[in-house]
Order: C-alpha cells, then sequence, then structure tokens
C-alpha cells in the first residue's frame, strides 16, 4: 500500500512526519512525503503561500498512484480531501494541533471562518483521524462529532542520560510568537551562572537576537538557528534544564502537547514547562521538572533553579520513558492504517 504524506513545512524537521513515516515503511508501506519544497511553491507565507500550495498539491495528488492520501493539519486538507474524492482513495487526517485556533489568527475572524469552514466541510468525511493528545481529540468530537485516535509526540530514539553540562538551559523548537522565548532570555538576569541555547527558527528569530543583543549578558544566548533531527538528538541530553514555555494564547497552545516533552524524557532532561493541561499533566504524574504558573522571566528563573537544586537521577524518568514509549504509538498508528486498507 503507497501513502503519500502531505505537509506545508520543508520536511526537514518534521519530526513528527518523519517519525510517521518510517514507522509506516517498516510496517511495509511505501511512503512519499511532500513538502512546499517538492511542490516547488514560491510564495512565501499568507494567502497566496496556501492558494499555491494546494492547487499544486491537487495537482500532484491527481498524478500519484496513492493509496493512501494523509493530510497532516488543516492547512493541507482541501486538496487531500478532493484528491482523495475524485481518485476514490482513502483519506487520513493528521492534526498536529488546533490549527484555527493558533495564535497568528487571534483577532482575524475571516481567515479563522476559512480554516473552520474546511475543517467543518471535509473532517468528517476523513477515513481516518489521529491527533497528538486527548483534549484535541475530545474537541474535535465535540465540535464535528469525529473519532480521533491519539497518537503522542515522543521520541523515537532509544533513551540516553549524559553528564549534562552545569547551567545549559536549551530551548528547542519554532521562535514564533507566544513561545516564551524572551521570557528565557529575561530569566538570565536572575541566573548568572547559565546560559541559554535556542535551537530552532521562526518568525521572530531576528527579532529575538536583537532582543538577546541589547541585554547585559548577550553573551550568555546562542541561537543555534535550524538544526537537523540527528544533531538535535546529540544535543539534547547535554542540557540541564529543558524549557517548554507557551503564553495561553487560543486553544492551539492551550492544548499543546510539544515533541520537546517526550524528547526530555527520554534524554533524561528534566524540565520547566507552563501551566497549561497537557503539559503539566506529564511533569506533575512522573515528576520529571518544574510548572511555572506565571509569566516572565523572573518566575521562570525560579522555577529553574527549583530544577538545578535537585539532584536528578536516570531512574527518576524510568516511569515517564514506560508509559510515554515511541513503540507504543507505532502500533496505534499502523492500526489506522490497517483501518482505512482498500
Amino acid at each position: 500500500m503507497k501513502v503519500v504524506m502531505a505537509v506545508t513545512n520543508d520536511l526537514l524537521t518534521d519530526r513528527r512526519v518523519l517519525r510517521h513515516a518510517e514507522a509506516l515503511r517498516e510496517g511495509g508501506c511505501e511512503v512519499e512525503c511532500i513538502g512546499r519544497k517538492e511542490l516547488g511553491v514560491k510564495a512565501r507565507r499568507g494567502w497566496r503561500f496556501y492558494a499555491e500550495y494546494n492547487i499544486r498539491l491537487l495537482w500532484r495528488l491527481l498524478r500519484s498512484r496513492a493509496d493512501v492520501v494523509w493530510a497532516n493539519d488543516t492547512d493541507t486538507l482541501a486538496a487531500c480531501w478532493t484528491a482523495a474524492k475524485l481518485k476514490g482513495k482513502r483519506l487520513v487526517m493528521d492534526a498536529h494541533e488546533l490549527f484555527p485556533e493558533v495564535p497568528e489568527l487571534i483577532g482575524r475572524e475571516r481567515v479563522k471562518r476559512v480554516w473552520e469552514w474546511i475543517e467543518r466541510r471535509m473532517m468528517p468525511g476523513c477515513d481516518g483521524m489521529l491527533t497528538v493528545c486527548q483534549s484535541i481529540a475530545d474537541y474535535y468530537k465535540e465540535r464535528y462529532g469525529v473519532e480521533m485516535v491519539v497518537v503522542r509526540n515522543l521520541s523515537g530514539g532509544a533513551p540516553r542520560f549524559e553528564d549534562k553540562e552545569k547551567g545549559m538551559m536549551l530551548y528547542q523548537g519554532a521562535v514564533n510568537k507566544g513561545r516564551g522565548v524572551d521570557w528565557a532570555i529575561d530569566a538570565l538576569e536572575w541566573l548568572e551562572d547559565c546560559r541559554l541555547v535556542v535551537a530552532g527558527e521562526g518568525d521572530l528569530l531576528e527579532e529575538m537576537k536583537e532582543y538577546a543583543k541589547a541585554k547585559p549578558w548577550a553573551k550568555r544566548v546562542e541561537f543555534l538557528g535550524r538544526v537537523m533531527p540527528e544533531e538535535l538528538e546529540r544535543l539534547t541530553p547535554k542540557a540541564e534544564v529543558g524549557l517548554v514555555m507557551l503564553e495561553d494564547m487560543g486553544m492551539s497552545y492551550h492544548f499543546a502537547l510539544p515533541n520537546r516533552i517526550g524528547d526530555f524524557v527520554a534524554a533524561g532532561v528534566p524540565m520547566v514547562v507552563s501551566d497549561l493541561p497537557e503539559m503539566v499533566a506529564v511533569v506533575r504524574k512522573y515528576g520529571v521538572g518544574e510548572v511555572i504558573e506565571e509569566t516572565g522571566g523572573k518566575k521562570l528563573a525560579e522555577a529553574v533553579r527549583r530544577v538545578m537544586a535537585r539532584e536528578w537521577r536516570e531512574e527518576d524518568f524510568d516511569e515517564a520513558r514506560k508509559d510515554m514509549d515511541w513503540n507504543k504509538e507505532k502500533k496505534k498508528l499502523m492500526g489506522i492504517v490497517k483501518s482505512v486498507e482498500c
């Protein structure tokens, strides 16, 4: 069976999509991944980007011999749904987030309504659906009556526990609105013996570089830019503290369960997370970090100090690792494929 997966990014650092593709190949599927570079999309952002992307994707899918069309997020759904219906193929939808509720759409009601219309019209026609956490699954069940399988964002590699670099705080992920990178920079005012490593790029990367440059402690902030998955696997276990902060800006962030939660657990890195339900549930259930209940650098610094005051051992992560096992998630993923087999 051939599965064609579509995503609007360039695929290089989308570990969820790459991990799913690898798991499906291990399960005997032929998998093709299509990102914006594969389609040669020229527009960079806004409605022109999404229009060009979906037109090019639809044309590509109509010429494909795919048995299953796999839409990653709502922004690929229009083309995937249309191609699947026209060709009589199976359609799977993977919701990585509550797309119409992302911070970038706050206050843009017309644009939000377009994405909501696409979801309302097309999600009930999917043959299989999955998402990253139970909160999002419950939201879509209530809103559209659809059933989603929860396949969590977990590390696919073997657990690694290494000697930590004293004072190293690691932020990994997109440098976008509401991600708390500015809090992490500010926190260094109260953490004189710490440094911050930011692994990732995004809309606010240059702005955050300038923000850090203006601080007296600018030399203790390092921006790595885009980091490939294999490099990140080597970097993550070295951190003394992992940072997973999100501002409560819309339901997409409110219900988020970022990839890096699983990465930090696998690498034995205690973390500081925002007071949002899915992240708090992991940290408090397994005791693998601290929760920052208020925003801002000073509160973040206090939480980092609490983490650093404890002597962490590899066995402190055993319970979390046992439950947050990618091999369990892979079985659910293959179950979805088998359920839509032609």
